[in-house]
């Protein structure tokens, strides 16, 4: 066997350090995990980019965030013909079965589905998986405005959050849980480079910082 084929010897480190660190601080709290199951308040869908992992951003415990992640953090609209997708599958069991109090869309500057998006450069593969995957924020670049403004990667980006709220209001049970008060829907946008934070507030993001001491509102 390669050493290409072993387990990465990074993952294998950080783990033993889990082990000696973490894991006494968190063992009570996993042990209580295991016995009666989880039950987050949260439920996050952010973007598989490696360098917005919520956990991190968040300084989450073991438990307390319900996370989903896919190219761009989107969330495709409902559709009733039985189609089958990851995000259906986690938001039905998020808000249906754990009774999440809060969805949030975090995106995040720099995101290379946008750009994917935005540049329409060649397919990575014949399938064209990505390009077909990021059609679907092509309302959103409405929202945008003209791509020869300034800053419309990260007017994109946003907007594609604000598309994936209104998306989630398409699940009627998610409709019906924000009517009866029972769910909370927020955007956040995560800047790579500075690691500032911003939070939806009605149709306007507020850098965090500022913002935490304010009501977070639902997604109008």
């Amino acid at each position: 066997m390669s050493a290409n084929s072993d387990f990465p010897r990074r993952l294998i480190d950080g783990y033993r350090d889990f082990l000696a660190g973490r894991m006494p601080i968190e063992r009570d709290r996993f042990r209580e995990l295991a016995r009666r199951g989880q039950s987050p308040d949260i439920m996050l869908i952010g973007c598989c980019d490696s360098r917005v992992s919520p956990e991190v951003l968040f300084d989450a415990h073991p438990g307390e965030m319900f996370v989903v992640r896919n190219i761009a953090n989107l969330v495709p609209a409902y559709t009733s013909d039985g189609t089958c997708h990851g995000v259906f599958a986690a938001l039905e069991f998020a808000v249906q079965v754990l009774k999440v109090g809060h969805i949030i869309v975090m995106g995040h500057a720099h995101c290379g589905g946008i750009r994917a998006f935005a540049e329409h450069g060649p397919p990575l593969s014949p399938g064209d998986s990505i390009h077909k995957w990021m059609s679907m924020i092509a309302p959103a670049a409405e929202l945008a405005g003209p791509a020869t403004q300034p800053n419309y990667l990260m007017r994109l980006e946003q907007a594609s959050i604000t598309r994936s709220l209104d998306n989630l209001m398409t699940f009627p049970y998610v409709a019906t849980a924000v009517e009866k008060g029972a769910l909370v829907l927020h955007g956040a946008y995560f800047d790579v480079a500075t690691g500032e934070m911003f939070v939806r507030d009605g149709e306007d993001y507020l850098e965090m910082a500022k913002a935490v001491s304010l009501p977070l509102h639902a997604a109008d």
